[in-house]
C-alpha cells in the first residue's frame, strides 16, 4: 500500500534532491524548512520512513557525533560507490569503469565482495586540493 505523501514530505524530499551530492543535519533541513511549517520531529519522522525506503541514507562522518543524511536519487544511486570529500563534504559517484575494476580487485585478490549501497570513499575531491 502507497504510504500517503504529506505536504512536509513532499516539502522535505524537494529539499532533498536539490541537496543530493551533500550530506545534511536534520537540524539543518528544519532550520531550511521551518518556513514551510516543517517541525524537527516531523523531519525526523521523515527521514526514518525515507531511510526504510532506502530514499535516504544515514551517514556518519568522523570527528562528528551528529548524524547526517543524504539523497539517494533511487535505483541508480545505490548502484554506485561512492566517493566523498572530507573537506567541502560532497558527495559524489565513482565512474562505473573505476569502481568496477575496484570491486573486481577486491573480490579476487581477497575475496571480498563489495555491498555498493553502503560503500563511501572518503578522501579530498579535485576542487579542493586546488584550493
Amino acid at each position: 500500500m502507497p504510504k500517503y505523501i504529506t505536504k512536509q514530505r513532499k516539502a522535505l524530499l524537494s529539499y532533498l534532491s536539490r541537496h543530493a551530492d551533500e550530506k545534511l543535519s536534520a537540524r539543518q533541513m528544519e532550520a531550511e524548512l521551518g518556513g514551510e511549517g516543517i517541525s524537527i520531529s516531523a523531519v525526523y519522522r521523515n527521514l526514518a520512513d525515507l531511510e526504510k525506503e532506502g530514499k535516504v541514507r544515514r551517514v556518519n562522518c568522523s570527528g562528528s557525533r551528529e548524524v547526517f543524511y543524504q539523497y539517494t536519487e533511487g535505483e541508480h544511486c545505490r548502484e554506485c560507490l561512492h566517493l566523498s570529500c572530507e573537506k567541502c563534504g560532497k558527495t559524489y559517484h565513482m565512474n562505473n569503469a573505476g569502481a568496477e575494476m575496484l570491486i573486481q580487485n577486491l573480490a579476487q585478490s581477497d575475496e571480498f565482495a563489495i555491498d555498493k549501497a553502503n560503500t563511501v570513499l572518503y578522501g579530498v575531491c579535485k576542487e579542493c586540493r586546488e584550493k
